[in-house]
């Protein structure tokens, strides 16, 4: 199978998983699933759940194993671009070439999308880790997402990121924002694929730092394209 066909199956169990988690309707939650559907399915490119499969695929033998994880990392992702582009936030029309949550659902349920999004993933990865013979590497798995998502993470990558707005600052922060903001999730991915596959610490550790530099690379290819790039390619507000 070549790397192409590899990609296209894997975003094919990814997307036909994650729709299997958001058939999850009850009582009085259909406009939050809706909500939470709309943002999960406008396109993205599954880079977080594809890297975990992918590093997963080095070393175990069950894909079904760490695909409940890979798709709780593609809901963290979104819960972040819904608050993201919030007029709290960002203040962004479009993402992904569609109207963002909050111009759709409004500001109040896109914020409980988000929240959805974030803890329905932790119901999932719980649920899974509960069934396995070995709990200690599915619970270090989602320790590894916690932090990574938390406050010594992504979110604390956004408040710099909001700290630094219209400020000249220096390329230790900056490196901090990216680290955080975006690098430390798409680190968690690969890692999780690693320790779920059962590899040694040595290749745990050599996945943190593909994942430390491919994060990097990531958000400035993304601040460049935020200056110089296309709105209508890109298929979101430039320069926010």
């Amino acid at each position: 199978m070549n790397f192409e066909d590899r990609l296209n199956n894997y975003i094919g169990l990814i997307n036909t998983q994650l729709l299997s988690y958001l058939n999850c309707e009850k009582g009085h939650n259909g406009t939050l699933i809706e909500s939470m559907k709309y943002s999960l399915f406008a396109g993205g490119k599954r880079l977080r759940p594809v890297l975990a499969l992918s590093s997963y695929n080095l070393f175990g033998n069950d894909i079904g194993e760490i695909l409940p994880y890979a798709c709780a990392l593609e809901m963290i992702h979104t819960y972040s671009l819904i608050h993201d582009d919030l007029p709290s936030m960002d203040n962004d029309n479009y993402r992904r070439g569609k109207l963002t949550n909050h111009k759709v659902y409004g500001e109040g349920i896109a914020i409980l999308a988000g929240d959805g999004l974030l803890n329905y993933s932790f119901e999932i990865m719980l649920e899974n880790a509960f069934k396995q013979k070995e709990l200690y590497l599915h619970v270090r798995s989602i320790k590894e997402i916690a932090n990574a998502a938390g406050i010594n993470g992504m979110i604390a990558g956004q408040v710099a990121d909001l700290e630094s707005e219209n400020k000249i600052i220096d390329k230790k922060i900056l490196e901090y924002i990216h680290l955080n903001k975006t690098a430390a999730l798409i680190t968690a991915s690969l890692k999780i694929g690693a320790i779920i596959g059962k590899a040694s610490e040595a290749d745990i550790e050599r996945m943190k730092q593909i994942g430390l530099n491919l994060g990097l690379a990531f958000q400035i290819k993304d601040d460049i394209l935020d200056i110089m790039g296309d709105e209508n390619k890109l298929g979101k507000n430039i320069g926010s």
